[in-house]
C-alpha cells in the first residue's frame, strides 16, 4: 500500500528512515494551572499559575499555544497568536475558567475545531473562531461564576459576540515539504458586514531550558535578512520566513519579573513583549537588538467584508526559499495526499456525512497529541537555580512516585480541559488510533508500562493530580484490541499468514502481569477476590467519593472493581493463549490467569447466593431487584448493599471471552489442564457454558454471567425508562429521576439522583458527571460484549430490544443497535440537525458552524447534547470505529419473527463454527 503517500512516509517513520513525526501539534492548548507548573506549598495548582500570568511567566515543564506545534521534545515552538485591535489582551493561547469559577467546573471559553491530520502531520488543519468585538473575559468570568450548579453553563456563544457574523474564521494549516520543513498557512475570513482590522503574529520561540539549572546553554534568535534564525545546540538552524517580509520582533521566553513581582531594574523584553508591544503601544518592550529566544512576524490587515487573506510561512531546517508558487504547489499536494490517505481508510463510507464525523474524529485524535514533561523529584526537590520550594512539598502531592520522569509525546485526553494523559482514557485512545497508525499506538501502550511511569509496585500512573488513584485496568484489552487491528492491517498489506507483533504483545504482556499482581495484593481487602479499587474512572456515580476515607468507616466491595478484575484475567488469558501459540512456556500462564477468572467469577456468584439483598451475608448480585451493586462492609460487621442502579452494575457484562475448539485443539497443555480443573471443581465447572460444534469439539464461553443473569442485566440495560437513551446507554438509571437513592448518614441523606446532563454536584471537581449522562468508552466495551456473546449463542437467541418493544434481536443486532444510536449524537437528522449541538441555533443551521462537530467528554442522556470537555477527541473519537461499514447491520424489522429460540444459559442449537469478519468490530 506504499503507493499512498502516507502509507509510505509511515513506512519510513517505522524504519527509522525518515523522521516524520519528528514536527507535530505537540503544544498544549494550556500549561498554566496545571500541576506540572505548581510550586505552591498546598498543591493549589489553579491560583499558582493562572491565566492572567501566563503571558508573562515563563512555563518549567512545557509550552502552549495557539494552533501551535514544535519538535518532539518541544524545544523549538511555532504558533500562532492575534488581535483585533479591541482586546485588552494578545490571543495567544485559549481562554477559559478554572474549577472554581466555572459553575461546573473548569471549561475552555472559545470556539475552535480540529478539522483534518495526518497520523505522520504531514497535513494539518484547525479553525479558530475569533470574535472582532472586545472578548468578553471578564463577563465569562463573572457570570460563570454566579450561576448556580443547576443552571446551564455560560458559553461564548451566549455573549453575543457572533451575532451579526462579526467575528474572523482563522484557519490554520501545516503542510511537510520534508520532515524538517514545514509550511504554515494561516487564511483568515471576515464573516462579518464590514471591513475589519487584524493582526496576525506568527511567533516561533524555544522553550525555556536555561533558567533552571544555571548550566543549560541558552539559544538564541537573530533577523537573518527577512527570516528569523533560531539556533541551539541540539537541534542546529531553523529559519522562519514569510511571503512578505515584516519587520520581525524579538524578546526573550523569560517571566516579566517587573509586572508580576514589582521588581524593577531588569531589562525588559520578557515574554509578554508583544503583548505590551501591540496593546498598550510600548516600542521599547521588544528587544531592539534584534535577538532573543522568541521572535515573530507581525502582519496588520484590514480585510473587506466577505473577504479572506492568506499569510504564507516556512519554518525549516537549513535554508528553504519561500516563492509562492511552490509553497502553494506543496500545500495542495499535501491536502490531495490526506484525502487519498482517508479514502482508503473510509473505504465503503457512502454516506458523505458520516465521512465527515470519522475524518473530524480522527483529526481530533491527531491534533490531541502532546508533548508532557514532568520530572517528580525534580519538581518536588526544585531547581539549583530558583529559590527553594515549601519544604510542604516533601510531603504531598505525588511524592511516592519519585521514580517518574516523563519527557514523551503522548495522547491527551483535552489539550485544554485535561492537559495530561490518563491512564484508561489512554488505553481507548490507542484504538481509534490503530486504525490509522497502529505502530503510535503500540508505542502509547508500551509507554505506559515503561520502568519510568510503571511504578515499581506495578501500578500504572492515573493522572498527574493523583498518580496513585486506581483506573480500570483496561491496558491488557487494548492490547489485544490493537494486536488484532494492527495484524489484520499486515495480513491485508501482504503476507495473510503474518503472525503479527508478537514481540509488542509480549512485552506489555510480562509488564501487565506486573500491574494484576499489584491489584490482587493492594486491592481485594479480604482475600476473596471480591475487589476494591476506588473511583475507578466513574467519579460522582456513587453514593460515596469512592477514592477517599468512608465516613462509615469501613470498605466497598465494588461491583465494578471485582468485573473489571475479572475482565483483566480474561484479557491476559486471552494474550497468554496467543503467546502459547509460539512458545510453549505460556500455555501454563493461560491456566493461572483462567483459573484466577473462575475464582472471581465464583466470589461474585456463590456470595450471598440467591438469598435477599438484605440478608446478613450479602454478595454483589441482589437476588430481589436481578442486578449489582456494590457492598458497603461496615466496622461493625454489618453488610449493606448500596443500591444504585448504575453502571457499576452493567460492568460485570464486560468480563466475556470464547475459547474456540481449533485454539484448545493447538494448545494441548492447556487444555488438558482445563478440562483436569473443570472435572476436579465441579462447583466452578458450572460457570463455563461450552456447546458441541459439530464436527470440532466444544466451544465454550468464560463469562460472570450465565443464563438468567445476563438476560436480567439486559433487561434492564435495554429499557427506555431505565438505561436505554436515543444515544446509547446512560451511566445511571433514568429510574433514579423520580426515586433517587437515599443514604442516610448522621441524620441526613445523602442521595444519587438521575442528571442527564451536568452534575450538580461539586463531587471529583464537579466537571464531570457519572449519575446520567453516555460515555463512549463504556458504551464501546457493552458493545464488543454483546458482540462476543452473539458469536458464542449466535443468531438462534434473541432478546427484546427495547424492553417492551415486542421487537426482538439478536445479540449481534443489540450490540449494531446501540453502536447506531451513539454515532446519531454527530450525524445530521432529517432536519439537518445534529443532537451534540443542543438547543444553539447558530450552531446548528449557520453555514460556517453546522459541519463542525465537538467530540465531548459526554453526553446528556436524553437529548444527546455534547457535556463536559469539548475537545474530549480521544475516546469519543471511538465513534470513528462504530462509523466503519459493516459496523453494523440493518435493524430488525419484523418482531413477530424474531422471537427468542434459546436462553442464555441452555444450549443454542448447532450452528457453523465459523463467524464473519466485520471492519470495525470485535472480531477485527
Amino acid at each position: 500500500m506504499h503507493h499512498i503517500a502516507e502509507h509510505k512516509r509511515l513506512h519510513e517513520t517505522k524504519t527509522g528512515a525518515q523522521a516524520w513525526r519528528r514536527w507535530g501539534p505537540y503544544l498544549s492548548e494550556r500549561q498554566w494551572g496545571t500541576v506540572r507548573e505548581d510550586y505552591s506549598a498546598h498543591g493549589t495548582a489553579w491560583d499558582y499559575l493562572p491565566h492572567d500570568h501566563a503571558r508573562s511567566r515563563a512555563y518549567r515543564w512545557g509550552e502552549d499555544g495557539l494552533a501551535g506545534i514544535s519538535d518532539d521534545q518541544q524545544r523549538l515552538c511555532l504558533a500562532l497568536a492575534l488581535w483585533n485591535g479591541r482586546d485588552p489582551i494578545l490571543k495567544e493561547r485559549l481562554f477559559g475558567l478554572t474549577n472554581s469559577e466555572g459553575n461546573h467546573g473548569e471549561d475552555v471559553k472559545e470556539i475552535y475545531y480540529y478539522l483534518d491530520g495526518t497520523p505522520t502531520h504531514s497535513y494539518l488543519k484547525m479553525l479558530y473562531k475569533y470574535p472582532q468585538c472586545e472578548f468578553p473575559y471578564a463577563r465569562l468570568v463573572e457570570e460563570n461564576r454566579r450561576r448556580g450548579k443547576d443552571q446551564p453553563e455560560y458559553e461564548l456563544l451566549d455573549t453575543g459576540v457572533f451575532d451579526n457574523d462579526r467575528y474572523f474564521d482563522v484557519f490554520i494549516e501545516y503542510a511537510k515539504a520534508g520532515p524538517d520543513d514545514i509550511l504554515m498557512l494561516v487564511t483568515v475570513h471576515n464573516r462579518g458586514p464590514e471591513a475589519a482590522a487584524i493582526h496576525v503574529l506568527p511567533q516561533v520561540w524555544f522553550r525555556n531550558t536555561w533558567s533552571w539549572n544555571g548550566k543549560t546553554p541558552k539559544p538564541s534568535m537573530t533577523a537573518d535578512g527577512g527570516a528569523i534564525l533560531a539556533r541551539s545546540n541540539d537541534l542546529g538552524e531553523y529559519r522562519l520566513r514569510g511571503d512578505a517580509t515584516p519587520a520581525p520582533l524579538f524578546c526573550e521566553n523569560e517571566t516579566n519579573v517587573r509586572r508580576l513581582y514589582g521588581v524593577e531594574g531588569i531589562p525588559g523584553g520578557f515574554k509578554d513583549a508583544f503583548h505590551e508591544h501591540l496593546i498598550d503601544g510600548r516600542v521599547d518592550a521588544v528587544n531592539r537588538a534584534q535577538a532573543g529566544t522568541k521572535a515573530g512576524l507581525h502582519y496588520a490587515e484590514t480585510i473587506p467584508a466577505g473577504e479572506s487573506v492568506p499569510f504564507r510561512l516556512r519554518l525549516s531546517k537549513g535554508d528553504s526559499n519561500t516563492r509562492p508558487e511552490d509553497f502553494d504547489a506543496i500545500m495542495a499536494l499535501r491536502r490531495r495526499e490526506a484525502d487519498e490517505f482517508y479514502a482508503v481508510v473510509q473505504a465503503g463510507m457512502t454516506d458523505p456525512d458520516a465521512r465527515l464525523v470519522h475524518r473530524q474524529a480522527l483529526a481530533g485524535l491527531i491534533w490531541s497529541k502532546q508533548f508532557y514533561y514532568y520530572d517528580v523529584p525534580e519538581w518536588i526537590q526544585g531547581d539549583s537555580a530558583q529559590p527553594p520550594p515549601p519544604r510542604e512539598r516533601l510531603n504531598g502531592r505525588n511524592r511516592e512516585w519519585m521514580h517518574l520522569n516523563n519527557a514523551d509525546i503522548i495522547s491527551m485526553p483535552d489539550k485544554w480541559e485535561y492537559p495530561w494523559y490518563a491512564a484508561w482514557d489512554l488505553a481507548f485512545h490507542c484504538v481509534p488510533f490503530a486504525m490509522i497508525d497502529p505502530e503510535f499506538a503500540k508505542d502509547q501502550l508500551i509507554l505506559l508500562t515503561r520502568e519510568w511511569y510503571m511504578h515499581p509496585n506495578g501500578q500504572l500512573p492515573a493522572y498527574e493530580w493523583a498518580f496513585g488513584d486506581v483506573n480500570p485496568p483496561v491496558h491488557a484489552w487494548a492490547t489485544w484490541r490493537v494486536f488484532q487491528m494492527d495484524r489484520k492491517q499486515r495480513r491485508a498489506a501482504g503476507d495473510p499468514q503474518d503472525p503479527g507483533d508478537l514481540a509488542f504483545l509480549e512485552r506489555v504482556f510480562h509488564k501487565l502481569m506486573l500491574n494484576f499482581t499489584w491489584w490482587v495484593n493492594r486491592k481485594d481487602a479480604q482475600g476473596r477476590n471480591v475487589f476494591q479499587g476506588g473511583f475507578l474512572g466513574l467519579d460522582n456515580i456513587g453514593v460515596f467519593d469512592r477514592s477517599a476515607p468512608l465516613p462509615t468507616g469501613g470498605f466497598i466491595n465494588q461491583a465494578d472493581g471485582t468485573s473489571w478484575m475479572a475482565m483483566y484475567s480474561l484479557n491476559l488469558m486471552r494474550i497468554a493463549l496467543e503467546l502459547a501459540l509460539h512458545n510453549r512456556v505460556y500455555e501454563d500462564i493461560a491456566t493461572k490467569f483462567f483459573e484466577h477468572f473462575l475464582h472471581i467469577a465464583e466470589a461474585m456468584n456463590h456470595i450471598g447466593g440467591r438469598q435477599s439483598c438484605a440478608e446478613r451475608g450479602v454478595g454483589l448480585w441482589c437476588e430481589h431487584d436481578q442486578f449489582y451493586y456494590d457492598v458497603l462492609n461496615l466496622p461493625d460487621g454489618r453488610v449493606v448493599p448500596l443500591k444504585v442502579r448504575s453502571m457499576v452494575g452493567l460492568i460485570p457484562l464486560f468480563a466475556v471471552e470464547t475459547l474456540e475448539p481449533e485454539l484448545l485443539d493447538r494448545l494441548p497443555e492447556f487444555k488438558k489442564r482445563l478440562e483436569w480443573f473443570l472435572n476436579y471443581r465441579p462447583d466452578l465447572a458450572s460457570l463455563v457454558s461450552h456447546w458441541d460444534v459439530p464436527g470440532t469439539g466444544q466451544r465454550r464461553l468464560l463469562s460472570l454471567l450465565r443464563g438468567r443473569r445476563m438476560k436480567a442485566l439486559l433487561r434492564r440495560m435495554l429499557d427506555e425508562g431505565e438505561f436505554l437513551s436515543g444515544f446509547g446507554v446512560r451511566a445511571l438509571s433514568r429510574a433514579h429521576r423520580d426515586q433517587p437513592y437515599r443514604f442516610p448518614l448522621d441524620g441526613h441523606d445523602l442521595t444519587v439522583r438521575y442528571q442527564p446532563g451536568e452534575s450538580d454536584t461539586g463531587a471529583f471537581g464537579g466537571n464531570s458527571n457519572w449519575r446520567g449522562p453516555i460515555w463512549f468508552p463504556v458504551n464501546d466495551l457493552l458493545i464488543e460484549s454483546l458482540q462476543k456473546f452473539h458469536h458464542y449463542y449466535g443468531d438462534d437467541f434473541k432478546i427484546e430490544c427495547p424492553t417492551g418493544s415486542g421487537q426482538f434481536m439478536t445479540l449481534r443486532q443489540v450490540a449494531d443497535e446501540l453502536a447506531r444510536r451513539l454515532s446519531r449524537i454527530f450525524l445530521s437528522d432529517g432536519d439537518g440537525r445534529r443532537p451534540v449541538f443542543g438547543a444553539y441555533d447558530k450552531l446548528q443551521t449557520d453555514p460556517h458552524f453546522r459541519g463542525y462537530p465537538l467530540f465531548h467528554e459526554y453526553f446528556d442522556g436524553d437529548t444527546g447534547r455534547g457535556v463536559g470537555a469539548s475537545h474530549q477527541c480521544g475516546w469519543t473519537a471511538l465513534v470513528a470505529k462504530l462509523l466503519m461499514p459493516q459496523a453494523h447491520a440493518a435493524p430488525v424489522k419484523d418482531s413477530a419473527a424474531a422471537r427468542p429460540t434459546a436462553e442464555p444459559g441452555r444450549r443454542p442449537k448447532a450452528r457453523p463454527a465459523t463467524t464473519s469478519v466485520h471492519v470495525g468490530t470485535q472480531n477485527e
